[in-house]
């Protein structure tokens, strides 16, 4: 995910993340607000991992996030953010 979606979706999984990475701290995230190179650094700091392991984890986390929330459009026919009329 390039940085440019990440931030647009990141008041989206905030609270993902911190679930899925619970060392990270409040702060690491208002630190990090929707940049992803910074959450990627705030991951190698908390967990001890390389840049790769870091990317790779991230990576992985954000495949996950758009599978479940493009499954949900699906299961709504469309976008879940549509208004019934």
């Amino acid at each position: 995910m390039n940085e440019e979606i990440f931030s647009g979706k990141w008041h989206q999984f905030k609270g993902k993340v911190k679930e899925k990475w619970g060392k990270l701290t409040d702060d690491d995230l208002a630190k990090v607000d929707g940049r992803r190179e910074h959450l990627l650094g705030r991951l190698e700091e908390r967990y001890g991992w390389k840049k790769e392991r870091a990317e790779e984890e991230l990576k992985r986390f954000e495949e996950g996030f758009e599978k479940k929330h493009y499954s949900e459009d699906d299961e709504h026919g469309g976008s879940t953010r549509r208004k019934a009329g």
